[in-house]
């Protein structure tokens, strides 16, 4: 092959690659920080809050995550996440999550936005 066509080729594999990332991202493909959030509320939140785009949640009073923008900025729960989320009903746990945590989730809530 010559030099020309060897840029090219890899011009083209290089054009191809990005653009199935973008493809990607575009469908609903989760970046890190996303992932991370949606593996934290499934661990800490989906026993009872739908934490996903379509399924209801187990627990009726429990809102489903998708629709908190709906009530609020999602970036509002920051302090809270923090800080310890305490509810009036005793079926909510207290829990905490730390910065990085916190900056995980809102990603993720910020996903189901979309």
């Amino acid at each position: 092959m010559k030099d020309g066509s060897s840029l090219r080729i890899v011009a083209v594999c290089f054009a191809m690659l990005t653009l199935t990332a973008v493809s990607a991202r575009a469908a609903g493909a989760l970046s890190p920080a996303e992932q991370r959030g949606r593996v934290l509320v499934m661990t800490h939140c989906a026993r009872c809050h739908s934490v996903d785009k379509v399924t209801p949640s187990p627990l009726a009073i429990a809102p489903p995550f998708r629709t908190l923008h709906e009530r609020y900025p999602v970036e509002d729960l920051q302090e809270p996440l923090a800080e310890g989320i305490v509810t009036g009903h005793p079926t909510m746990p207290e829990f905490r999550f730390d910065a990085g945590q916190v900056g995980d989730v809102i990603a993720y809530l910020k996903w189901l936005e979309r």
